[in-house]
């Protein structure tokens, strides 16, 4: 292979893996312009290192599976759990998909190469519009019912009031066997006149009217400052 033909093959896959960062990096995610772009460029690397050694007699698609392998530890690094949540998967399959287009280019297939970095940045910003309108389609009652729902309940309230308040919350809880009491804390966050209690709920099913029901309760006690409660997570049943 020529010098010239390597700087082509690799500053191709520079360019391509530049493009998808940049619609990364205008997201503010943490995989940005810089992180796809060397993604991109080293797997081009590996592959024309590859070729360079072995020439027309070795096997490029050995060095693809290693760059696949690598890669996944790569985008291990990106995805976080946040409670029942878990975060950073579009960004690591974004890395993956950077490496394949870097491979494409080192091993000459420009066209192909360009075409899958098209289709990834067409996934990005043709597909998030789909994803929210389809987010925002109401489940049926009977797939609302279904699955185990993870809540979080929050009250800030007077420190003399908040033994009542614990109280009302698992008399809640025993009154309905769908309901598991999963931690109980409170703190007062530096101020010992106030306390901070937090229950985490397990369900079977979807439970919200209760929830709803008990911080309407909660609200209008006395010493009760403030009352939220949130679903962390679900679990459908498959």
């Amino acid at each position: 292979m020529s010098l010239f033909e390597f700087i082509i093959r690799l500053n191709l896959a520079l360019l391509l893996g530049a493009a998808i960062g940049f619609e990364r990096q205008w997201r503010q995610k943490s995989a940005g312009l810089r992180t796809n772009t060397l993604v991109s460029m080293g797997a081009a690397a590996f592959i024309l290192l590859s070729v360079s050694l072995t020439g027309d007699s070795g096997d490029p698609s050995r060095v693809a599976g290693q760059i696949v392998t690598g890669i996944g530890f790569l985008g291990a690094g990106v995805i976080m759990k946040d409670g029942f949540n878990v975060q950073g998967l579009n960004t690591a399959a974004t890395i993956w998909c950077s490496a394949a287009v870097g491979s494409l280019a080192g091993v000459g297939l420009f066209a192909e190469s360009a075409v899958t970095a098209g289709a990834v940045m067409l996934a990005h910003l043709g597909l998030r519009p789909l994803g929210r309108k389809i987010s925002r389609i109401p489940n049926t009652p009977a797939e609302d019912a279904n699955g185990t729902f993870f809540y979080l309940f929050q009250i800030k309230c007077l420190d003399k009031v908040e033994n009542h308040l614990r109280v009302m919350l698992l008399e809640t809880i025993k009154s309905d066997n769908s309901l598991r009491l999963q931690s109980l804390k409170s703190r007062d966050n530096g101020n010992p006149q106030h306390s901070y209690v937090e229950a985490k709920v397990v369900s079977n099913g979807n439970r919200d009217s209760i929830m709803e029901n008990l911080a309407g309760k909660l609200t209008l006690e006395y010493g009760v400052l403030e009352v939220s409660w949130e679903i962390q997570g679900q679990q459908n049943e498959q």
